[in-house]
């Protein structure tokens, strides 16, 4: 048996094309594979430096989706977590999606497990379902409009006020909507593991070590954080605070991965990545995230393999509400 059929014997067990590559140059190789096949590599905010890098876009989960929607490559090399080249694939039937790592996946989409999600719509049967990109192809299939941190107040404001909602899985999300729509929403009870970590009281106290710094949050994160943040966004929300606000000096309450791009936009101001309760854990990391590797990603794309498959008719469904929410994110 060769390395490679051993490899992909093995895919499905270890979700990456376990293959040794001693001295290639991954740059050299990822760009010449690219041009050959008629690539584009997707990466989020969150991924490793050399892949924002080698990307030919980075972006927030709303960016990413729309970009995947428009691509006119064959192949789409999705760095980012399963959700994510799910979603791309919903909106590409044809085109071949691929994934560094299949295990790279979501603490958040794991937290709306579909069985359960499709009883608790039952106990609301005239409720609309608005849920986050962060879940999986079925919960998306049960969904009216799906929605990203970006998008998410727009259309909840989109839907009349008589009209009941479910929001779901993100829990912290969903409560700061209510606050800033006025909207009594049904929340599933899901978080992200990522923005769950962040300790408010190491935070107040690095913010009193740091007076002339301005907390920036994700919306994922807990209340107590939000109320303390001087502005709350997406990731190309805080971005974009942090490269046209005044301030010098930041403390930014997301996953760590995002402080690349804020170096490269705004290589004058001081970053300092928010703490969380456990010293001994890279909790402001997502783990998931950070399963792609340059290694990962020249394989599948050297190889097309992991491929994100989604079935047909799962497809369609789930394609409904993602096009509801590029429809009205316009």
């Amino acid at each position: 048996m060769t390395t490679l059929e051993q490899a992909k014997n093995e895919l499905q067990e270890k979700g990456f094309l376990d293959i040794k590559t001693p001295s290639i140059d991954y740059v050299k190789e990822v760009n010449k594979l690219r041009k050959e096949k008629n690539a584009v590599i997707l990466a989020h905010y969150y991924q490793e430096d050399a892949i924002q890098d080698i990307a030919d876009f980075v972006g927030d989960s709303l960016a990413l989706a729309q970009k995947a929607a428009k691509t006119s490559a064959d192949i789409i090399v999705f760095a980012g977590v399963h959700f994510m080249a799910e979603t791309a694939k919903i909106l590409n039937p044809s085109k071949k999606v691929l994934l560094p790592d299949l295990k790279a996946g979501c603490s958040l989409a794991d937290s709306c497990p579909p069985t359960d999600f499709a009883a608790f719509k039952k106990q609301h049967p005239n409720h609309l379902v608005v849920s986050y990109v962060n879940t999986s192809a079925e919960i998306k299939s049960m969904t009216d409009i799906v929605c990203t941190s970006s998008n998410a107040e727009k259309i909840i404001n989109s839907i009349p006020k008589e009209q009941p909602i479910i929001f779901a899985p993100d829990r912290n999300l969903g409560a700061w909507l209510i606050k800033k729509t006025g909207r009594d929403m049904v929340l599933w009870d899901g978080a992200c593991m990522v923005h769950e970590a962040f300790s408010i009281d190491k935070i107040l106290k690095l913010y009193a070590e740091n007076p002339d710094a301005e907390i920036i949050a994700h919306p994922e994160s807990k209340e107590h954080l939000l109320k303390v943040a001087k502005y709350v966004g997406s990731t190309s929300g805080l971005l974009n605070y942090v490269e046209t606000s005044n301030a010098k000096k930041f403390i930014v309450a997301t996953e760590v991965g995002i402080l690349h791009k804020m170096r490269e936009i705004a290589p004058d101001k001081i970053l300092i990545p928010a703490p969380v309760d456990d010293d001994n854990c890279n909790c402001s990391e997502c783990f998931y995230m950070k399963m792609n590797t340059m290694q990962k990603l020249y394989l599948c794309l050297k190889y097309e393999l992991p491929e994100v498959i989604v079935e047909e008719e799962l497809r369609k469904k789930a394609l409904v509400s993602i096009e509801r929410m590029l429809e009205l994110s316009k």
